[in-house]
């Protein structure tokens, strides 16, 4: 990852979410080996980016201990009645100056080190207004990853006026603009827990026995 690349990239960290299907818990406040998975998705892309920012809207005082190290900043959504991960967005296109942003959510902890450079490549390379990873699963179907994206910050005044239309969707969103796919081979650097079922699967991929109640 070159400094030229890493001075036109700030990364977000999405972890604004209701956690649902975790139960209302904070996700990004799981533990994952001993880590919140915050943390660890800050660390994979924290080297690839010039600067961190981590999206929260509960428990900040804790996401400001958990980014201190990465001398990140917290970001709340403007809306507090959690209208999803494009809220989460819009405040990270805000909260900087830099060209690009990266994000991606808080429960991927094993997101590749060529990340930003790969999305970064094919957003140039196509001219594009964004570009988002995919993979393809066991079945050999294409599985999209909307949210572990590269985007421009010019398009926080489209994001916000799409957001004040009631509009939620994420891929809708990005139709709306030039928005390209870039394919990763290793589908396990995508998994991710939505569920505390999945967290534990995690814990096993990572060599860690979940704990039992």
């Amino acid at each position: 990852m070159t400094h030229d690349l890493r001075s036109r990239l700030t990364g977000l960290v999405l972890a604004g979410g209701r956690g649902t299907r975790m139960g209302g818990l904070d996700k990004g406040l799981q533990l994952l080996a001993g880590e919140p998975l915050a943390l660890r998705a800050a660390k994979r892309i924290a080297g690839q980016v010039g600067c961190v920012l981590i999206s929260a809207n509960r428990h900040i005082d804790e996401y400001k201990r958990l980014a201190a190290p990465f001398h990140a900043r917290i970001v709340e959504d403007a809306s507090c009645d959690f209208p999803g991960p494009l809220a989460g967005i819009l405040a990270g296109l805000r909260a900087t100056s830099k060209e690009l942003l990266l994000c991606v959510p808080c429960d991927t902890p094993a997101l590749p080190d060529d990340l930003a450079a790969r999305l970064v490549d094919a957003l140039d390379a196509a001219q594009a207004d964004v570009a988002f990873a995919s993979t393809t699963n066991a079945e050999g179907h294409r599985c999209p990853h909307p949210v572990v994206a590269v985007m421009r910050t010019c398009l926080a005044d489209d994001l916000a006026a799409w957001l004040d239309a009631g509009e939620r969707k994420v891929r809708t969103w990005y139709e709306r603009h030039k928005s390209v796919q870039v394919h990763f081979q290793d589908e396990r650097a995508f998994y991710n827990a939505n569920s505390l079922h999945e967290l534990a699967e995690l814990e096993r991929a990572f060599g860690v026995e979940p704990k039992r109640s």
